[in-house]
């Protein structure tokens, strides 16, 4: 869900003062699988200030337990209704959001499933999208929830090279259940294809309590209506 912001705004373009909008959807694949789909709505052009409402919903499901038997599987699904204001600078887009948002957790074992009640509360979204020259592009992104007691980070730089901007990626999340999840990687981002555009990213990454490190891998696409 943080592709959204900051992504959308480098590569949209707009021709006239409609109401716009940018269909994005993400999928991450490792020790833990998550994945998440919305819509970024814009009054304006993309490439001026304006307002800006984002809406996303997604869910997921990680394992639980320090690799000891049995394994618990703990499935998420969550959802937010953020607005906020982009501000658009010759070097880039600068994006701030706060909202809702929804969260509704389970925990699955051999036999049982035990759904928790669900959790509501704020939710505070950054991102800023850089292009220091003509051929790099910097981003950064840091997203707080109070219904999880969440909080995500990533930091990516890329080069542009074969249509893409390729460079190394970086990120943590943490939650108040003390899972921590530390992810490096490279990543090749704003590919474009058949009117689409895409992110892809690989790497390693280190989940606790299982505290091994393990591949993931990221897929986001989003398009501009």
């Amino acid at each position: 869900m943080a592709l959204a912001a900051g992504l959308v705004c480098g590569s949209a373009r707009a021709d006239d003062t409609a109401l716009r909008a940018v269909l994005f959807g993400s999928m991450e694949a490792g020790a833990s699988v998550f994945s998440s789909s919305g819509v970024k709505l814009v009054f304006d052009r993309f490439d001026r200030d304006g307002p800006v409402v984002l809406v996303t919903a997604g869910g997921g499901g990680r394992p639980e337990g320090g690799g000891r038997s049995p394994v618990l599987m703990r499935l998420t699904a969550l959802g937010s209704a953020l607005a906020g204001y982009q501000f658009i600078q010759d070097w880039g887009a600068v994006t701030v959001f706060a909202g809702l948002e929804a969260s509704r957790e389970a925990l699955s074992g051999s036999g049982f499933v035990q759904a928790m009640p669900l959790r509501t509360g704020l939710r505070l979204h950054g991102e800023v999208w850089a292009r220091p020259t003509e051929t790099t592009l910097a981003t950064a992104t840091v997203i707080l929830g109070s219904a999880r007691s969440d909080a995500y980070a990533r930091l990516s730089w890329g080069m542009a090279l074969f249509g893409a901007y390729l460079g190394p990626e970086a990120a943590v999340y943490g939650d108040a259940t003390d899972y921590r999840k530390w992810s490096v990687g490279l990543h090749a981002t704003d590919y474009a294809m058949g009117g689409y555009r895409f992110r892809l990213s690989a790497g390693c990454q280190l989940e606790t309590p299982l505290n091994q490190w393990s591949p993931y891998v990221s897929l986001a696409i989003w398009n501009a209506l």
